[in-house]
């Protein structure tokens, strides 16, 4: 019996069958009819046009349409002027492999939590569709350095959004590891060279990323296909906290008796809380996520129950650390150091720093329903924590922190997403 190619499924082009316009239209009853045009993107790619190389998974059509103009306005969405586009509008400096739905999707992931980080110098992985590492620091070069290394086993073949130029120093990071995506406003002299050493790196420029700041309060139609070919249509979700004045001290009524948080963040809490709570944003439900010093230390993204989301980002803040200090002091992941003494001992440097967690924010997309998920990381030596509130049992949660000298804010909204 021939042994079968399996990986031939994923050198699979497929051409796909999608008309190079699309529009949308909204009907009304009287028939004024509100249209949305887009055009279908392609790229020249060794002489020839091509799309996307593949949807979700090999033998899946797919096409990515810009949208380039219409006359839609319905309620607090209006369509976007042509010339406006921007995570549809690339120009595709490298391929190697030209790019496929997934590289998309976890580019425009990357831009969405980006979108609202542009004052400093920010790097943000996505893998899956999730935010893996974020960080911003004085240059891009270190702030692509945190990020990556916050979970560098994560961001194996992720899609890196930078928001500043991509200078030498960067780019002979980034080739240091796997990464499928780079997308950046521009990028320097040389960069180029350093990438062609990894031919299947794609390379994305977006012109237009200056603009991102643009975006940050913008409200677009979000579409998802159901099963039997329905759409749900709904309008895309904006955070409302976006700074420090944007959130309340946590605070609660139970059976007639106030409760109130005991201690306020610092200015350096604030800063990380609001970080957090930006880059949670962009992450699936449920989802707990754990930050400091401007970095995601980890984040769990997801799950089915909170208090196991916070488990989970607890447990990988520990992996983290172990695999931080093994390829900072020894260039290998934890998971290869074969060296018995080496292993116990950044073993026992992870427990004694708690996984790094000491002193970190929490943040929790929806409230906590009960004490027990705030608690986790409350051992760990958390100092902050920043959630919407709403449970019937705040006051329970306002009550844990108080017993730990935690602080914590509500930002009042919710961010689920599915």
């Amino acid at each position: 019996m021939a042994t079968q190619d399996f990986k031939a499924a994923y050198k699979t082009i497929m051409d796909d069958h999608f008309s190079p316009r699309m529009e949308i239209s909204f009907i009304e009853e009287d028939g004024r009819r509100q249209t949305l045009a887009y055009e279908k993107a392609a790229w020249l790619i060794d002489g020839v046009r091509k799309g996307l190389r593949y949807g979700e998974n090999p033998g899946q059509e797919a096409a990515l349409y810009r949208l380039t103009g219409g006359n839609l306005k319905l309620g607090a969405v209006t369509c976007l002027q042509p010339g406006r586009t921007l995570a549809s509008d690339v120009d595709l400096l490298q391929s190697g492999k030209h790019p496929g739905k997934t590289n998309i999707t976890d580019a425009d992931n990357a831009l969405n939590i980006l979108r609202y980080l542009m004052d400093d110098p920010c790097a943000v992985i996505v893998k899956h569709n999730n935010p893996c590492g974020a960080a911003r620091a004085g240059s891009l070069a270190e702030a692509y350095h945190k990020a990556n290394l916050a979970d560098r086993v994560a961001a194996f073949g992720g899609a890196i959004a930078l928001n500043r130029t991509v200078d030498k120093e960067t780019a002979l990071l980034i080739v240091q590891n796997y990464a499928e995506v780079v997308v950046a406003p521009e990028f320097g002299e040389g960069v180029m060279e350093i990438f062609a050493k990894k031919k299947n790196l794609r390379v994305m420029k977006i012109g237009n990323m200056a603009r991102l700041k643009e975006f940050a309060g913008e409200v677009v139609l979000d579409l998802k296909s159901l099963v039997d070919g329905g759409v749900i249509v709904q309008t895309s979700f904006v955070p409302l906290t976006r700074s420090k004045a944007d959130v309340v001290p946590a605070q609660a009524s139970y059976k007639g008796q106030e409760f109130r948080i005991g201690r306020l963040p610092t200015d350096q809490e604030y800063e990380d809380l609001i970080f957090g709570w930006l880059v949670e944003c962009g992450t699936i439900s449920n989802s707990v996520l754990y930050v400091k010093d401007g970095v995601t230390i980890s984040i769990g993204a997801g799950g089915q129950d909170r208090v196991g989301m916070a488990q989970y980002a607890r447990d990988k803040a520990y992996r983290n650390l172990a695999d931080r200090l093994s390829w900072d002091r020894f260039g290998v992941p934890f998971n290869t150091l074969a060296e018995a003494g080496q292993r116990a001992a950044i073993d026992e440097e992870t427990k004694a720093r708690q996984g790094g967690l000491t002193g970190a924010c929490m943040v929790s997309d929806a409230f906590f329903p009960f004490r027990d998920g705030v608690e986790v990381g409350i051992r760990e030596g958390i100092a902050a924590v920043i959630q919407p509130g709403g449970s019937e049992r705040d006051y329970e949660v306002i009550e844990a922190c108080n017993e730990a000298n935690v602080a914590m804010v509500f930002t009042g909204q919710r961010c689920f997403k599915h």
